[in-house]
């Protein structure tokens, strides 16, 4: 019963990313835009961080309708091993754009103008990423990937950075606290800091278990 039960989750898991990609891609189109009309460092890091998780989303899509297409497990996990190796370097050059335009936006006192299509955005994040955590999680027990494992995680992550954003450009929207987007900023650097630590870390082991099989 086991193999049927497998597939089923495998394409579970493919409708699941189809939403991902999707949502990721609006987000991305959204946030950045907001971002750069309202001239907001947070925003601009969440679309940022939002283009990084279509990148995931995207990978985890063509890996897992691999698999229920029935391409070699060597196939899928090249294909997953390239993802992190691409999600690491933006991570990290993420983690520096927050630290740099923030540090410079608060020296400068550089304030961003509210957003109310940035509150949007972040607010139907923060309720749509944990149902599409949790969602992945019930096919995972069943397809156990570490990809997959890996994806959960960034889209709880997203939660959060959708929660810190919804903050800090609520408080400048509403109280026109334009501090809060940039404390908010720093905050989000704590999430990202620490994917982009996993990332490079999940690169390198990949690349140890290649020199193993070589």
């Amino acid at each position: 019963m086991e193999a049927p039960a497998r597939r089923a989750a495998v394409r579970i898991g493919v409708r699941l990313e189809v939403v991902t990609v999707v949502w990721m891609l609006a987000e991305a189109v959204l946030a950045i835009g907001a971002g750069i009309a309202a001239r907001s460092v947070l925003l601009t890091a969440f679309g940022f961080d939002s283009v990084i998780e279509l990148i995931s989303g995207g990978t985890l899509l063509w890996r897992l309708s691999s698999e229920s297409r029935g391409s070699s497990t060597e196939r899928v996990n090249r294909i997953e091993h390239r993802a992190t190796q691409i999600s690491a370097v933006l991570l990290v050059l993420l983690s520096g754009y927050v630290v740099l335009v923030g540090l410079v936006g608060l020296i400068t006192r550089l304030r961003p103008e509210g957003s109310g299509l940035g509150l949007g955005v972040s607010g139907v994040a923060v309720l749509v990423m944990p149902i599409l955590a949790w969602r992945k999680r019930r096919a995972n027990l069943l397809i156990d990937s570490s990809a997959l494992r890996a994806d959960i995680a960034e889209s709880i992550t997203c939660a959060y950075m959708a929660a810190a954003t919804l903050v800090g450009v609520g408080l400048n929207l509403l109280m026109g606290w334009w501090w809060a987007e940039y404390v908010a900023a720093l905050g989000l650097l704590f999430f990202i800091a620490r994917e982009a630590m996993e990332a490079v870390e999940a690169a390198r082991g990949g690349e140890e278990s290649d020199e193993h099989h070589h």
